[in-house]
């Protein structure tokens, strides 16, 4: 005797997997799949491929022999890199802090009420707007050693000639002096967007209540640009210590490699010494630092919220 037996019912909302899904929730990642893609193409893939060949003695030519970890031992060990790591923290430490806070004060001046601020705006932003190439370049006309517009003018005054280029002290401050030239606008342009959102009001108030306009900066201003101040500091690390424009149009990295950061050092491994392997370990250990640093200032981000 045969017992009938009840077909299987699924339980509400359970699905058997990818093919009994109906074709409407497919859809979604259907269409996700070509960005999909086209991240694992221009991300993932290089970035395995800078970790294979820093596991290899390669050349421009071939991966070469695989060496484990020397080429980060080898890092590790020579003085070369500790020097473009203190330069690259040195040179992002300044940048972020002085950049910040130029572009803090001309944001806050740039919110006033005057004649001509639409145009203040506008000229403010060319350090940014400007081609790297060619304010880089027209600065190193300026400060060239013999020549230079700025020599011309000291020496009306009988000052120098002071080698901004070829001195390993001068040479670092206009490295870095050029880089918070061309890193403020965007400072103050974002920070300049923060100001013109926060409520009116709360000014209004704290002056009936007697508030100076210290006090009112410090206790609603600052606190209301607090998360931008984090975002941009994170996004100013990341673009100071990849940065690699700047250094070399002006130095090449020099004098004595006094200049020379982190980005600067893996393309002198990979293209001035042909080690591949030892200029990919050098990038990978930079991402390694800036997924640290943004890892800590996002989650300082967090506790302030």
């Amino acid at each position: 005797m045969s017992v009938a037996t009840a077909p299987r019912r699924e339980r509400p909302g359970h699905t058997a997997g990818w093919m009994s899904k109906p074709s409407g929730q497919k859809l979604p990642y259907l269409l996700l799949l070509p960005s999909f893609a086209l991240i694992c193409i221009i991300e993932l893939y290089p970035f395995a491929t800078g970790v294979f060949y820093s596991l290899h003695k390669g050349t421009l030519l071939g991966t070469g022999p695989f060496v484990g970890w020397e080429n980060y031992l080898h890092l590790f060990a020579s003085a070369d890199f500790y020097h473009s790591l203190y330069f690259s923290l040195v040179f992002a430490l300044f940048n972020v802090v002085f950049s910040y806070l130029i572009g803090l004060g001309l944001a806050l001046f740039l919110n006033l009420e005057f004649p001509g601020r639409g145009f203040c705006r506008v000229a403010l932003l060319i350090p940014w707007i400007v081609p790297a190439i060619v304010s880089i370049v027209s600065w190193k006309w300026l400060i060239a050693d013999r020549g230079g517009l700025a020599n011309i003018i000291l020496s009306l005054f009988g000052i120098g000639p002071i080698y901004f280029l070829s001195d390993s002290h001068w040479a670092m401050v206009a490295v870095i002096v050029i880089k918070i030239w061309r890193s403020f606008p965007f400072m103050m342009l974002s920070l300049l967007a923060a100001l013109q959102v926060i409520d009116r009001t709360l000014y209004e108030a704290g002056k009936l209540d007697g508030a100076s306009s210290w006090q009112l900066f410090w206790h609603i201003t600052l606190p209301h640009l607090k998360n931008i101040s984090i975002v941009q500091a994170i996004l100013m690390i990341i673009w100071s210590i990849n940065d690699f424009e700047t250094p070399y149009l002006l130095t090449q990295g020099g004098p004595a490699n006094a200049t020379e950061n982190l980005i600067l050092l893996a393309y002198r491994y990979t293209f001035g010494r042909n080690d591949v392997g030892r200029g990919s370990a050098v990038a990978l250990l930079t991402l390694v630092i800036l997924m640290v640093l943004a890892t800590i200032m996002m989650r300082q981000q967090r506790r302030t919220v």
